[in-house]
Order: structure tokens, then sequence, then C-alpha cells
């Protein structure tokens, strides 16, 4: 039988990655680079697309040079992007009228706190919570809870509608064209024929419902958004996302699928039935519980997002979010607490406790179960006798900790029975942060030979829909498992009273940036040109 090949692309917040698998899902080419950001202002976080699109046409074009491989013996390809990150550009000229807005961004700060704030939300989350105790609804119910965050997409879009005149003056006269990084992806492959989103990029925007499986009327009203400038949502794969243009790497390429990257590490990690968990520890920390066909209505901050479709399949996710991982230790590697993120799990190790040193990863505010974009990042209960030691575990630990408290969200808002934890992300190469999530846990977690699910995830799904793979068992026998780390019972009884103080830590960080715009985050620090390159080619997982 002739040898299919699937090619991937992935683009991350940092990194862009391409591999080529062949039937047996053996990786036979692959090419790395860097996602340059750029900060105009502080809290401003931007992708250029034109530096970005460079990127990816030569990212590919590597790998296959390295898989020895032309564009016209692959047989499929697929797409996952970063979600939230967003452009607008022309419908008659294709042009941007802006740069990429990123998830990392804060320019809307101010919004997002004035619309929390505000008596009109307010009012519609009070009618949210009448209307379900009238009906019983779920999607009430999480209306009822439901506050803006700087990671949606929705009150980005807002301030750039509000703050930038060529955009305003294009939706004006109709000639604007919103998208998500992988709709103006799909939009730039394929000569703009198609303008689309599949429904797990749609659900992570903040104005797509996944109750009803539509854009969201209310935001259209409220926020002004151009109903007419959004992109028509589509299933995860299939043969509507059509082929590239042959110009672009000598030969057209079918795309076969498109999805956010945490659906995609989702079907890398084989999370296929409802209860199934993957965490990946990236950029930033995502804990994916599978719904199946219900859709969670979180009262603590878990996030319902689609997961993907595919014909009569719909699944769904609830997904607990901690912004900040690889970016904290990037940030403590150039504050030079340590020369290589590999060396941090010896250096915790080397001492039996923090001595008291505790710290709080909130550059970008605290995710579930607090829900506090004002809260603030430091270290506490520093003292003479401190050393880098103490405080290299004390990053360590926080980050095992609010992934911790992620799950114990899951625990509470949830029936499933959770027994293990299937890892992916640059972070879980650390063995002290895999380690402590398991005892802390009370599951069995496994890491993979190879932590980059994203990619894997790709292949699988084009794969299936091609036939190449009969079953997603057949995928579950391909599965890789490079670790496991079972709960230490002791190790957990001994944290509950540091985990106690280090909540006691968080809490006197609360609402630091209340009376203030927060004005910079750990990316705004503006990191060596090549720091995040050189990491990402020496072991491909710096983040996702």
């Amino acid at each position: 039988m002739e040898e299919k090949y699937i090619l991937t692309l992935d683009i991350g917040t940092t990194t862009i990655r391409s591999y080529i698998y062949n039937s047996r899902v053996e990786t036979v080419g692959k090419a790395f680079d860097q996602v340059v950001l750029h900060y105009p202002r502080a809290g401003f976080v931007e992708i250029d697309p034109d530096e970005l699109w460079i990127s990816i046409i030569e990212v590919v074009k590597r790998s296959l040079k390295n898989a020895s491989l032309s564009a016209g013996q692959i047989t499929a390809m697929g797409i996952s992007t970063q979600r939230g990150t967003f452009i607008n550009w022309s419908k008659t000229t294709g042009k941007h009228y802006h740069n990429f807005i990123t998830w990392k961004d804060l320019r809307a700060d101010k919004l997002v706190k004035d619309w929390n704030e505000s008596f009109t939300w307010k009012f519609i989350k009070t009618g949210a919570f009448v209307l379900f105790l009238l009906l019983r609804s779920k999607r009430f119910r999480a209306g009822s809870v439901f506050k803006f965050m700087n990671t949606q997409t929705s009150l980005r879009l807002c301030w750039a509608l509000q703050n930038l005149p060529i955009l305003k003056a294009a939706v004006q006269n109709n000639d604007a064209m919103f998208g998500t990084l992988d709709t103006w992806l799909l939009y730039k492959l394929t000569g703009g024929k198609i303008h689309m989103t599949d429904v797990s990029s749609a659900s992570a925007t903040g104005f797509y419902d996944p109750f009803t499986m539509q854009w969201a009327g209310w935001a259209a009203t409220l926020l002004d958004i151009p109903t007419g400038a959004l992109p028509i949502v589509v299933d995860t794969a299939g043969e509507h996302f059509t082929n590239t243009l042959p110009s672009i790497w000598g030969h057209a390429i079918p795309i076969r699928s498109c999805m956010a990257d945490q659906t995609a590490s989702m079907w890398g990690s084989c999370c296929f039935d409802e209860g199934d968990v993957k965490l990946t520890m990236g950029t930033g920390t995502f804990f994916n519980i599978n719904t199946g066909p219900t859709t969670h209505a979180s009262v603590s901050g878990l996030y319902p997002i689609v997961g993907w479709r595919l014909g009569n399949e719909l699944v769904f996710s609830a997904e607990g979010a901690n912004n900040d991982t690889a970016s904290i230790v990037k940030w403590a590697q150039n504050l030079g607490l340590f020369n290589n993120p590999e060396e941090t799990a010896d250096i915790a190790n080397s001492v039996p406790d923090s001595g008291g040193v505790f710290f709080i990863p909130a550059f970008s505010g605290l995710g579930p179960p607090y829900n506090d974009g004002t809260a603030a990042s430091g270290f506490i209960g520093v003292k003479p006798t401190s050393t880098r030691a103490h405080m290299v575990r004390a990053v360590l630990e926080s980050l095992a900790f609010r992934t911790v408290q992620l799950y114990d969200c899951a625990k509470r808002e949830t029936d499933y029975t959770f027994r293990n934890i299937r890892l992916d992300g640059g972070v879980s190469n650390n063995d002290f942060i895999a380690q402590l999530v398991a005892d802390l846990t009370g599951l069995r977690v496994e890491r993979p030979v190879h932590v980059e699910m994203s990619s894997l995830g790709c292949a699988h799904i084009v794969g299936l829909h091609l036939g190449i793979w009969k079953s997603k068992d057949e995928l579950r026998a391909m599965r890789k498992v490079g670790c496991v780390f079972s709960p230490r019972p002791l190790v957990r009884k001994m944290y509950e009273p540091i985990i106690a103080q280090w909540q006691d830590a968080v809490r006197r960080m609360f609402g630091w940036y209340k009376d203030n715009q927060i004005s910079t985050d750990c990316e705004s620090l503006k990191f060596p040109q090549n720091s995040f390159k050189v990491s990402a080619k020496k072991n491909g997982s710096i983040s996702k």
C-alpha cells in the first residue's frame, strides 16, 4: 500500500511547529520557529501577521525538507492554533487593519472591569438567575455567574472597534472581516476562498454560545459586534476547509481539519470518553474534562466550551485555566533563579521544603476558583535565611497548587469519578511538578513519551477522517505513555498546612490592581529575542 503522510501545523503562543506523520503515527519530519511577540505599549501583546505568515510558510517548507518529501506527497493536513487571538481585515483587499491582538493582551482590562461592575451586567445576571429558578435551565445558571475576562476575545474586539478609526470606518462600509488566528490562516491558505472557524475555536471567543451553538445575539447588541463580519462556524474536520493554494508550497495540500489547540491536545491524549481529563501545562495551564454531549454550567469559573463536532458527534468540555505557567518559569529564569528550566526539579528537591516562602503566580490575574483579574504576583515569606532553592521550589509548588485548585473545582462541579490525568505541554517535563500534582490530587498522572499533543491530535483527527485509522480504539492502542507518577498519600498529608498557608498568601494579593489599570504582565518584560526560540528548538516543548 502507498504510504500516507499527514502534515500538522500547530501555532502556539510562542512557537510554530510543523510535524509530518506516517500511517503508523511516526514522525518523519518536523520543524520549529518562534512566534515573535510585539509589545507596542505596556500590557499590549501583538503578533505581526506578515511576519507570522512568512514564518508559517518557511516552517512547513523545512518540515517537508526534513522528511525528504514534496507537498504533492502529503495526503492531507490539519491545523491547530492558539485561541482568543484575533485580527480584522478588508473584504476587498485582504489587508489587515491591525496586528493580531493576542489572548495574553491586557488592553481591554478597564473595559473588563467596567462591564463586570456595571449595573447593566449585574441586571442581566440577576435576570438569568431568575430564569434559572423558573426554568431550571443550565444555560441561565451559567449566565448568572458569567464574568468577562481579558482572555476572551469579546471585550478586546470591543476595544478595537472603539479605538481604531480605520476599523470603525471599515465596519461602517461593510468592508471588515473578523477572525481568530485559525480563521485568518484558512483565509490566507486558500487565497480568500473561505471565511470560517470551527466550533472549538468559536466557543473560546466568549461570544459564541455553546448552549445554542450560535454566535450570541447579546454580544452583537450590547457590544456592537458586527455580525456581518463574523465567520461561519463549521465542523472540526471535513472537506469544507478545501485545499491550500498550489503556489504556497508548490502543490495544493488538502486541509481536512482546523481546531483550537486544547481540542487538539485532547485528541492527542485520546480523551475521547466522558470524564476523561487532560492537563496541558504550557504557556498557561489548561485543565479539560470531556463532558460528552452535556454543556457544563459552571458556578466557580470552569468555562464551558465545545470540544469538537464531527457530523452527529458533538462533544463538550469544561475547562479551568491558569494563564501563567511556562511564562512564570521563563520569568524566573530571566530573573536569574536558574540557568535552565531542566534543572529546576533538582534545585527544588535539594531542600526539604520552601522554608516558608510562597509564590503567587498571577501575572495575568487568578482564574478559578478566585476569578480575580486584579490579583498580583509576588513572593511572600522571604527571610534572611531564604535561598535560591527555596524560591525555585516555591515557584514550582505554586504551579502545582493552582492546578490542584482547578481539579478541586472539577470535583465540586461534576459527578465524575476521576482516576487519572493525562499530561502534556512543556512544563509537564518537570518531574517535581508532575509528581506533586499526582500527590495532591491523589490521581495517577500519565506523561506521554512526547509531550506535544496538539500536533499529534491534529494527525489523529485527520487520519480518522480519511480512514487511515478506523476507530478511536485504534488511536488509543497507539498511545505511548512515557512516565507514570503515582500519588503518595503521606506527601499529600504533609502539604495540607503548607497549602493552607499558601492560600492565605494568595488572599493577600486579591484586588491589588483594583484601582489602577494593570500596566504590564510577564510578557512585557521583553525577553531576549532568542530566549523562547532556543528552548523550543532544543526540546520542542517550551509552550503551548
